[in-house]
C-alpha cells in the first residue's frame, strides 16, 4: 500500500515540477519562482498588475511557453503509451510506432494533406498511419503467427516505402512548403500554438482514456491469445480496439509536431525497468514519463543553443544509445 502511494506520488509531481521548470527557462528570458507565481495570480485575477499583464514576459509565458509545454507533454504520453500498447498487442519487445511505420505513414499522409488539401491533416495522417500497419503485419504474418524479426524487417520496408513517397512530395513541393515539410519531419515544436493544442488534446485524451480503461487486459495479452479466451476475452477485437487507439493518438501527436524517432520504443522499457512488466502500473508511467521526459529533452533543445535544434534530432541521438544499452543488458530478448 505504502509503496502504490509512493509510486502514484512520484508519477504526478514529476510532470508537476518539469512543467513549472519548463515555464522558467527559455531562450528568449529566464526567470523565477516568485516572479512566475505573480504572473500565476495574475492570471487568475487574484492580483492585478495592469503593466505586468500587458507586458511581453506575461505573453510570452502564456500564448509561446505555456501551450507549447501542454503540447510537448501530450505527444510524449501519447508516443510512449502507444509503443507500450504496441509491445503488448504483439507481444514484441522492439515494436513502436516508428518501427511498424505508423510514423512514416502518418507523416506521409500529413504532408499530402498540407500539399493538396483535400482533407484534415490530422484525419490524411491517420488514415496513412492505418495502412502503414496494417500492411506491416499482413507482410510479416505467416504461419498463423509473426515474429521478431520479420516484424521489424516488414515494418523497415514499409517505412522506407513511405519515406520515399514522402521524398517525392517533397520534391514537388514548392520552396515555402518544403520548407515547412522538411522542419516538420525532423520533429517541430518552435510552432506550439493554442490551436495545435485544441487540434491534438480531444484525439490523444481519448486514446489515453481508452488505454487506461483496458490497461488491465494488457496483462491478459501479454500471456498469450489462449490464456486471454480462457477468462473470456476476445483477444482478436482486443488487439483491433488497441491497434485502433495507438495508430490515432501516434496520427494525431505527427499531425501536430512531426516525426519523433525511437521515443515510443525507448520510454515503455524505462517504465519497465522502474516499475516492472505489470501494465496496470507502466500504462500510467508510460503517461508521466513520456510526458516529462519529451519536455526535458525539449527544454534541452531549445535553451542549450541560441537556436532552436529540431526535437527529433536529440530523441534519436538519445534514443539509439539507450537502445543499445538495452540490447547489450539482455533487457530486449530477441529470441521472444
Amino acid at each position: 500500500m505504502i509503496k502504490s502511494i509512493k509510486t502514484s506520488s512520484l508519477l504526478i509531481l514529476l510532470p508537476i515540477l518539469l512543467v513549472f521548470v519548463s515555464l522558467v527557462i527559455g531562450s528568449s528570458q529566464n526567470i523565477g519562482m516568485g516572479e512566475l507565481f505573480h504572473h500565476i495570480a495574475l492570471e487568475f485575477g487574484i492580483s492585478k498588475d495592469e503593466a505586468v499583464l500587458q507586458g511581453s514576459l506575461h505573453t510570452i509565458l502564456w500564448q509561446v511557453r505555456l501551450p507549447r509545454i501542454i503540447l510537448t507533454f501530450l505527444v510524449g504520453a501519447s508516443l510512449a503509451s502507444s509503443g507500450g500498447v504496441l509491445q503488448a498487442v504483439f507481444r514484441n519487445p522492439i515494436v513502436d510506432p516508428f518501427t511498424l511505420g505508423i510514423s512514416s505513414g502518418s507523416a506521409f499522409g500529413a504532408a499530402l494533406a498540407m500539399l493538396f488539401p483535400i482533407m484534415a491533416v490530422n484525419i490524411s495522417a491517420f488514415i496513412f498511419g492505418v495502412v502503414a500497419v496494417v500492411i506491416t503485419y499482413l507482410v510479416s504474418y505467416a504461419g498463423a503467427k509473426t515474429s521478431i524479426v520479420s516484424m521489424v524487417l516488414a515494418g523497415m520496408i514499409v517505412s522506407g516505402v513511405f519515406t520515399a513517397f514522402l521524398t517525392v512530395l517533397q520534391y514537388l513541393s514548392d520552396p515555402y512548403k518544403l520548407q515547412a515539410i522538411v522542419q516538420w519531419t525532423m520533429g517541430n515544436l518552435h510552432t506550439a500554438s493554442w490551436q495545435k493544442v485544441h487540434t491534438a488534446v480531444f484525439p490523444i485524451l481519448i486514446g489515453l482514456t481508452i488505454i487506461v480503461v483496458l490497461r488491465w487486459k494488457l496483462n491478459l495479452l501479454a500471456l498469450g491469445d489462449h490464456e486471454a479466451m480462457a477468462v473470456g476475452v476476445n483477444p482478436t477485437v482486443l488487439k483491433l480496439i488497441l491497434m485502433a487507439v495507438a495508430t490515432m493518438i501516434t496520427a494525431s501527436s505527427v499531425a501536430a509536431v512531426g516525426v519523433i524517432s525511437l521515443f515510443g520504443l525507448i520510454v515503455p522499457h524505462i517504465s519497465r525497468m522502474i516499475f516492472g512488466p505489470n501494465n496496470s502500473i507502466t500504462v500510467w508511467a508510460n503517461i508521466s514519463i513520456g510526458g516529462a521526459f519529451l519536455l526535458l529533452i525539449d527544454d534541452f533543445s531549445r535553451t542549450v543553443m541560441p537556436f532552436e535544434i529540431p526535437i527529433g534530432v536529440f530523441t534519436m541521438i538519445i534514443g539509439a544509445p539507450i537502445f543499445i544499452y538495452l540490447m547489450r543488458k539482455n533487457v530486449i530478448n530477441w529470441n521472444s
